[in-house]
């Protein structure tokens, strides 16, 4: 087991790809705090993973609000004695509304899928300080890289704001500064980029022609499902990557071929 003894808290992680991530964790002997602001469906992913045979907890928080996540992350290190692993997956994707041009609605886009992953990391990080070691997941997106998506707005009625590529783009900004910064305390910083991924929330929110259209410019002609980008959140957590720091990781099926 490649994370036997490690401590990861996961956030966004009730339901979709973040209980992909937290069983993937799971049977790779890892214990998970199920970070997310459905408190029912958290305590019920904690509880799944228990029944597995894990150990895990159930925290209902906001990403975004750092006193609650300082809570939280005080609450994982009481429980478990330590965080070896954060993985930034929370965000607003499911409640979406791609017509709502609002500076309100990308702030709070922003606020979620942007801020929200220095809120976290800024609540682990005196404890990866602590223990000089550990690993900080970013989970950005393939919506990062418009130029490869060829996908132009058209009719336009205003000047758009793109609130979900703006934030992820920024993930991979956020990713390579927080690596280099905190480096010197042997805590690593990578991001993953995934391509459309036929979680619960892409099924309600994305149209069907945009996948199609995406699983045509996938070099290997398909979408992804939760349990596809497990591996690579497994590989990033554990010692496996041990030198790998302020990378973005593009898992997509072969449609934004970076480097």
């Amino acid at each position: 087991m490649r994370l036997a003894g490690k401590v990861a808290v996961v956030t966004g992680g009730a339901q979709g790809i973040g209980r992909a991530y937290c069983e993937g964790f799971a049977r790779e002997g890892a214990a998970i705090a199920v970070v997310d602001l459905r408190r029912e469906q958290a305590e019920a992913t904690a509880a799944a993973l228990r029944e597995a045979g894990a150990r895990a907890t159930a925290h209902a928080v906001n990403v975004a609000d750092q006193a609650e996540m300082d809570a939280m992350a005080a609450a994982v290190e009481r429980e478990f004695g330590r965080i070896d692993v954060l993985v930034n997956n929370a965000a607003i994707y499911q409640d979406m509304d791609m017509g709502d041009q609002s500076l309100e609605y990308l702030r709070r886009i922003l606020d979620v899928n942007l801020l929200g992953i220095l809120v976290c990391a800024r609540a682990v990080f005196p404890a990866m300080k602590r223990q000089r070691s550990g690993s900080i997941i970013n989970i950005s997106s393939g919506a990062a890289y418009p130029d490869r998506l060829g996908m132009p707005a058209r009719d336009l009625e205003t000047v758009p704001s793109f609130a979900y590529g703006l934030a992820k783009s920024g993930v991979v900004y956020y990713t390579k500064t927080m690596a280099r910064a905190l480096g010197q305390y042997n805590v690593r910083v990578n991001a993953i980029a995934p391509g459309v991924t036929m979680s619960e929330a892409t099924r309600k929110v994305v149209p069907g022609p945009i996948v199609e259209r995406l699983k045509a410019a996938a070099a290997l002609g398909r979408t992804l499902e939760p349990a596809d980008l497990v591996g690579t959140v497994v590989f990033l957590a554990s010692d496996d990557s041990a030198l790998m720091t302020g990378q973005t990781l593009s898992v997509d099926a072969g449609v934004a071929m970076l480097g």
